[in-house]
């Protein structure tokens, strides 16, 4: 009995953690469905107007394309730097090595709102404009640090001999990296590239100084439209992306494991 106490315990604060955490996720997703023109919760009836309504806001749509398109790049981008840059890190000793760590991590460390000034300050000493490709730089540098973090966590403790007997045997460096490295550290790499999507996707604080009238990512809409009008639309657009985040946790988790993606050992 007395060994079952801690273990109650610890699954009863688990499930208060998760409910805590879940919470905010059902209040929105049922105060959707009020039939209030204003956000209540609990929600007053039950109506699917307010996702009707989407048909009359196409700026949300457009600007859940764009937010997609700047992620997947920043990811894709963010993902083959970070792999790279981990891979010299880890594998080799050159001057100064310290201090490029430091320098790619410390947009970790300044406060989102001095990155995204800083980012404003420099794009208009270069003359570079608003657009998405300014938005794609800025969140590179900001997720690099994640991409780098969890690659180099899969590098640790890397076992070389599997590529040196590789190329004992023939193969080039561009074969073993693709055949035998990148299998071995592909939980990290994947994880990284969620992490950086996620964090582009979700960026408010940095997009806000860069966006402009023609470029507004969905954070950034959703923030500026509650300034203004506080009704169901807002919860029935965040309903929709965490239904879409639920399905592609679930494609993840049934092509690969959420716990292989995050290097579990289990």
């Amino acid at each position: 009995m007395r060994k079952l106490l801690p273990k109650i315990g610890l699954n009863f604060v688990c499930l208060i953690v998760y409910i805590f955490l879940a919470a905010p996720i059902v209040v929105v997703i049922l105060s959707s469905f009020t039939t209030t023109e204003y956000i209540v919760f609990p929600p007053k009836g039950f109506t699917l107007r307010w996702y009707t309504e989407l048909v009359n806001h196409p700026e949300f749509i457009q600007s859940f394309m764009l937010s997609v398109w700047v992620a997947f790049g920043t990811a894709l981008v963010a993902t083959v730097i970070g792999t790279m840059a981990s891979i010299a890190v880890v594998r080799y000793q050159f001057r100064g090595k310290t201090a490029i760590m430091q320098l790619v991590g410390s947009p970790l460390l300044i406060p989102s709102v001095v990155f995204g000034v800083a980012l404003l300050q420099f794009y208009s000493w270069i003359g570079l404009a608003a657009s998405p490709m300014a938005l794609v730089i800025g969140h590179i540098i900001l997720t690099i640090p994640f991409v780098m973090r969890l690659v180099v966590a899969s590098l640790v403790g890397f076992d070389r001999t599997v590529e040196q007997a590789a190329m004992n045997l023939g193969a080039g460096s561009m074969r073993v990296f693709f055949q035998i490295t990148l299998p071995i550290i592909k939980s990290g790499v994947i994880a990284g590239a969620i992490f950086a999507f996620i964090t582009s996707f979700d960026d408010l604080t940095v997009a806000l100084f860069i966006v402009s009238t023609d470029v507004v990512t969905l954070p950034v809409r959703i923030f500026t439209y509650m300034q203004y009008q506080y009704d169901p639309v807002i919860t029935s657009v965040s309903s929709i992306v965490i239904f879409l985040t639920f399905v592609l946790m679930i494609v993840i988790e049934r092509v690969l494991g959420i716990g292989k993606v995050f290097g579990s050992k289990d």
